[in-house]
């Protein structure tokens, strides 16, 4: 039976989370708000935009309306609530014009009996978890920041860490409504326009404005997550642990010291998790976490070695027993930086990049061992390095995961030392194979993210046949594609 959403949640007092609540009556109203908003002209605003590292920053102009079709008329990108961390939601030149679709955010429908959900682009995972998640529905797939969108998570074919069993994001997605170059709004799925709908799934925005997004929900036993977590003493050891755990936990992650060398280069924390048997959990749904919130922007010199060597120190050694276990909420499991808002300005004005690859699971021990290596040698220094491994490459044509081991890292943005650093890591990564993920990326050089695509010719062809012009594009397509801005 498909459920109508049928009340309007008020919106919080939190600055970062208003407006990501916000839900209309049914499908007949939408429509006809949709009808008469195209009248109402939105403004645009001017403001100065960047990806959740705060590099680089450019300035833009911006239309947020609840209706899309308004909106998305004369931008030429769509951005949703901007936590890809480089330049992908970044228009192609200062000024240029981008759709926010944070405002767009109903449910259009649900099916209790299969969990197929369909809503527009705009509306976020966070929404998503505090709605259905109490109901005994998870979204199959989960990053790790629930303040995403829609139209975010298909553009970024999201992965998680169930990947090893789930896959990415795209997997899940029935359907896709799309505002194609020459305007028309094309339904696409796997029989129909199969080409766009596989060049939309992980194609950064680049083949058109997404609207609406139709998936599968999962059902779940509980909101609770049965988690387990260990010490490890070094890379093989996780390596191991990552292999050993994905035969029985659909959800495993490691974090790494990744300023260790030697014997204990790649010594960190195991984490495994599952959804709680609903006889092993407390009564009731997981209450939402409190946030604090990062108040100012840091001085640049604040994260530098020897802080990030503590912080690796103490968090490593805190897990003093090592072996733990029991219930997590789920918010602590799946999005552990989120209870602390604004947490990028801990980097400074500088700004920061996240740098993710993927390296083929043939040889991928060796592999991962070459890459750390590299990495404390050039002086990488990360509070936050993960590793995880892949399994199947999903349908997208440019998605990000494969079979093999991902590697994600922090680095703040110091002038010649980081773009040195990635120049570095991504010879390797090229050299072994693999690949790194747009919605994390600021500094890759064309020449070798064209190097590590062997897909990019398939998929150009498909983005020029529905935008044979070049309308869609963002300041990431500009530097890795050579899209003439």
């Amino acid at each position: 039976m498909s459920q109508a959403i049928q009340e309007r949640q008020p919106p919080t007092t939190d600055p970062m989370l208003d407006g990501l609540v916000r839900m209309d009556l049914d499908s007949k109203t939408i429509c006809a708000q949709r009808s008469s908003a195209l009248s109402v002209r939105t403004p645009k605003k001017r403001v100065e935009l960047a990806g959740w590292g705060r590099y680089p920053v450019v300035a833009a102009e911006e239309i947020c309306s609840e209706n899309l079709l308004q909106c998305t008329q004369n931008a030429t990108l769509s951005r949703g609530l901007g936590r890809s961390y480089g330049d992908s939601s970044l228009p192609a030149v200062a000024g240029g014009c981008v759709a926010g679709t944070r405002l767009a955010d109903r449910i259009l429908s649900f099916d209790e009996n299969c969990g197929l959900l369909k809503a527009e682009s705009g509306l976020s995972l966070y929404t998503l978890n505090r709605l259905y998640l109490p109901k005994g529905w998870s979204v199959p797939v989960s990053p790790g920041t629930q303040f995403v969108t829609l139209g975010g998570m298909v553009a970024s074919d999201v992965h998680g860490k169930n990947h090893h069993r789930a896959g990415s994001f795209g997997q899940h997605v029935r359907s896709l409504v799309v505002r194609v170059a020459d305007g028309r709004i094309i339904h696409c799925s796997d029989l129909i326009a199969p080409d766009l709908f596989r060049a939309t799934i992980g194609g950064m925005g680049l083949t058109g404005h997404i609207l609406e997004v139709e998936f599968k929900m999962e059902r779940i036993s509980s909101p609770w997550i049965w988690a387990e977590s260990e010490r490890v003493p070094n890379l093989d050891a996780m390596l191991a642990g990552l292999r050993a755990a994905a035969k029985d936990w659909p959800f495993t992650v490691g974090w790494i010291d990744c300023l260790k060398r030697g014997d204990g280069m790649g010594r960190g924390i195991l984490i495994k998790g599952r959804w709680a048997n609903p006889d092993a959990t407390r009564a009731g749904h997981p209450n939402e976490r409190r946030r604090v919130s990062v108040p100012f922007v840091f001085p640049n010199w604040v994260l530098g070695n020897l802080s990030v060597k503590a912080f690796n120190f103490i968090y490593y050694w805190k897990h003093y027993r090592r072996l733990r276990r029991g219930l997590m909420h789920p918010e602590s499991f799946f999005y552990p930086l989120d209870s602390i808002l604004n947490w990028n300005r801990i980097y400074g004005n500088r700004g920061f990049t996240q740098y993710q690859c993927v390296l083929p699971e043939a040889g991928a021990g060796k592999s991962a061992r070459r890459f750390f290596e590299l990495l404390t040698s050039l002086g990488g220094a990360s509070f936050l390095s993960v590793i995880k491994d892949f399994g199947a490459q999903g349908k997208g044509l440019l998605s990000f995961p494969m079979p093999g081991i991902s590697i994600n890292l922090d680095m703040p943005i110091i002038p010649e030392k980081t773009q040195h650093l990635v120049d570095k890591l991504n010879e390797l990564v090229l050299a072994e194979g693999g690949r790194v993920y747009l919605a994390k990326d600021a500094l890759t050089r064309r020449e070798h993210f064209q190097a590590m695509e062997p897909r990019l010719a398939e998929w150009t062809k498909v983005r020029r046949s529905w935008d044979p012009t070049g309308r869609f594009q963002s300041a990431q397509s500009v530097r890795l594609l050579g899209d003439d801005a």
